[in-house]
């Protein structure tokens, strides 16, 4: 049966501009020098009250004026905050919270930490602020980007997250314990961003370090959501890690699902991977033949694609910005302004909207000054350069700081119908909220380069090209350079090439050992490792499917192994076979 969306929200839309440089209501737009100070402003607000009354904390309580852990006790917001001071232009600040980092956060901790979570906050920030240390005047160490402590810091953090992907399906636990790994008792139910949340940041690791590890359990992660999916195309919200059937079937766009799709466009341009393209296509044919209504995207039984909620999230309001990146800005703008009606209604956006009612939704009333909207308010405006959306900035800028600004800081807004508040500012706001507005209203920033200026740098690999723009911001907001991929990459195929070597070795090792019975194995070498696990031969190889196919003459360094090493010789782990 037809579902029709007839709200007076629906006619609002009509009658505001399309992106043709329509001005705003007073006929003029709003003046970007002057919003860009007014943001800076926000965020040395937030940030200093931070550091004064939370700091070694994760993150501010702005009513109470103190700090509390929230994600692992990592000291969070000034991890999140990192790359934003440098996009602000922070150079000597940047420096010091380098120094403050290393001396303070330790990864060697009895905490159960969100996989996602650290993943896309402590793993990103950290890889971003290692790639950007150059151009911030850090004095780094010789075979930067290929090494360097923030680097080293990521992936000590990264591989205190690699136990939770140790499952039959290869889809990681959503929590694991820093020092004992997955907890016995822990569920199995993780939700669909969860498991598909990481091939940004961990292929950018893979790159960096040279240890294939980490892009592979992302992959085989990305490849077993896929092979889930519906008869219609669909996803649903949570799924079983361990036995790949789903719990919760609701299919959306929206929260528990989100950065799936997200991390589909961004690691296909990131990594220039038509696979993973094609994949978000499929899924975006679906998502429009059985979410969208009147531009609004519903959610649905992920089986039969009948309506199920049909309310609007304000986590789906990043879909405009993931619209433009593939190039479909006018479904995009349609979109964006259905969402900028709800904040008008508002000064911010609810949780939940139920798109018929035109409300909000009991008990998700609340705004914790999340940056979807003006997240993709800044892709529109790159794109278009549409008025509009700068107005979207300058709303943020007023309604965040009349409703949510307190002495020590911005509180998140508990219920935005009278603007009730609540004590805690997430570190995402100083990550996301305010670099986004940031960027919206800074067109000559470094992070929108568009090529025209670029460092060239020399590897202990050869020279390779940084800073030439194209940044791929995780879902966090953290920027990657994707040139500096390629810095790294060749000894990463060499790692690649000397592990196929060591594989040939010991399986001539081990048909020497059956030499007494006069029996040879023809077959390939396999990990030392049971089947359904991480190092399976069907995962690993599904994984490797990308691998060169034509191989240089192998040099012999030693391939990293993450959890079979028994002996290392300079960071680097060579293969045991018993």
């Amino acid at each position: 049966m037809p579902f029709r969306l007839l709200t007076p929200l629906g006619l609002l839309c009509a009658l505001l501009p399309l992106h043709h440089g329509a001005p705003g209501p007073d006929g003029t737009a709003p003046d970007p020098a002057h919003y860009r100070e007014r943001v800076k402003a926000m965020f040395y607000h937030a940030y200093d009250s931070y550091l004064e009354n939370a700091f070694p904390f994760d993150e501010l309580r702005p009513l109470t004026c103190d700090g509390h852990d929230t994600w692992g006790s990592f000291s969070l917001t000034l991890i999140d905050a990192l790359d934003t001071l440098l996009i602000l232009g922070n150079v000597s600040e940047f420096q010091r919270v380098i120094e403050v980092l290393q001396d303070n956060v330790d990864f060697d901790i009895d905490v159960n930490a969100s996989v996602f979570e650290t993943n896309i906050r402590v793993v990103g920030g950290l890889l971003s602020a290692h790639l950007l240390s150059k151009k911030a005047g850090v004095e780094v160490e010789a075979g930067w980007p290929c090494s360097g402590p923030l680097l080293r810091m990521a992936e000590e953090a990264a591989r205190k997250l690699l136990p939770a992907f140790q499952t039959p399906t290869g889809m990681p636990y959503g929590t694991v314990n820093f020092l004992h790994g997955v907890n016995p008792g822990e569920t199995p139910v993780t939700c669909t961003a969860g498991i598909g949340t990481f091939i940004v940041e961990f292929a950018t690791l893979s790159s960096l370090t040279g240890d294939p590890v980490f892009e592979d359990v992302a992959r085989v992660a990305l490849m077993h959501l896929w092979e889930s999916r519906s008869d219609i195309g669909l996803v649903g919200n949570h799924i079983d890690v361990l036995t790949g059937k789903w719990v919760a079937q609701d299919a959306g766009i929206g929260a528990g699902v989100d950065s799936y799709f997200e991390y589909l466009v961004k690691g296909a341009i990131l990594l220039q991977d038509e696979k993973l393209m094609a994949m978000f296509l499929e899924y975006n044919k679906a998502i429009r033949n059985y979410t969208r209504f009147d531009d609004w995207y519903l959610w649905v039984q992920m089986y039969k694609g009948t309506v199920s909620m049909p309310v609007f999230q304000s986590l789906e309001a990043y879909w405009p910005g993931l619209q433009s990146l593939i190039g479909d800005i006018d479904n995009a703008m349609r979109t964006f302004l259905n969402y900028y009606t709800v904040w008008k209604q508002f000064g911010g956006l609810p949780e939940f909207y139920n798109i018929p009612q035109g409300y909000t939704v009991e008990k998700r009333e609340g705004y914790p000054l999340r940056p979807e909207l003006i997240e993709s308010a800044m892709y529109l405006y790159r794109a278009t350069g549409d008025p509009t959306l700068l107005e979207l900035g300058r709303d943020a800028v007023e309604s965040i700081e009349k409703i949510s600004k307190v002495e020590c800081g911005f509180a998140t807004i508990k219920d935005l119908r009278d603007h009730k508040l609540d004590n805690r500012m997430e570190s995402f706001f100083l990550a996301e909220t305010v670099k986004y507005l940031y960027l919206l209203f800074d067109p000559t920033n470094f992070i929108h380069n568009n090529g025209s200026t670029f460092d060239a740098v020399i590897t202990p690999y050869g020279e390779c090209i940084l800073g030439a723009g194209g940044y791929i911001f995780n879902t966090e907001a953290h920027p990657i350079d994707p040139a500096a991929l390629h810095c790294c990459r060749r000894l990463k195929e060499e790692q690649w090439e000397v592990e196929d070597l060591m594989r040939e070795f010991y399986s001539l090792k081990r048909n020497r050992s059956k030499f007494q019975k006069k029996t040879v194995s023809s077959g390939p070498w396999e990990p030392p490792a049971g089947p359904g696990t991480l190092f399976s031969p069907e995962n690993h190889d599904q994984a490797r499917e990308r691998k060169p196919a034509k191989q240089k003459v192998p040099l012999l360094s030693c391939p990293s192994q993450p959890f079979t090493s028994k002996l290392a010789l300079l960071g680097q782990v060579f293969l045991d076979s018993s």
